[in-house]
């Protein structure tokens, strides 16, 4: 449930939606159990911002978001939001080959670390999805 009884609950029930879409009912369920006061209002705000609005926005698919994600995540070296985004992008069946042309093209712009890093997540990532 929303902090908010305003019309931010309509961008916070569209935020659940995506997120639960994108990264899976276990992770949101387990993100969701772990808020505590001094979390809530962030949840509620990355909830309705980044999930209700730009992950709802036209323009770009889903899949398209993620390897757009990936890329970034990998650009700014945050293995933690990486490792849940590639995993997510498996498991919803993006092709690992892609996400792979994805990541040498950010070795390319972003640093060679941060995509060899990228792309032990992805091998992880496939081998733990393929059983």
């Amino acid at each position: 449930m929303s902090l908010y009884e305003d019309g931010r609950a309509a961008a916070f029930e569209t935020g659940m939606r995506n997120r639960r879409a994108v990264l899976g009912d276990t992770h949101v369920d387990a993100a969701e159990a772990k808020k505590s006061p001094v979390t809530e209002k962030f949840q509620d705000f990355i909830t309705r911002t980044a999930w209700g609005d730009v992950w709802n926005r036209e323009g770009l698919d889903h899949t398209e978001r993620r390897l757009l994600t990936i890329a970034v995540l990998t650009a700014v070296g945050n293995d933690g939001e990486l490792d849940m985004h590639i995993n997510a992008a498996v498991r919803a069946g993006v092709d690992p080959e892609t996400i792979g042309e994805v990541l040498l093209h950010t070795a390319i712009y972003a640093g060679v670390p941060n995509s060899n890093h990228a792309f032990k997540l992805l091998d992880a990532a496939v081998d733990k999805h393929s059983k």
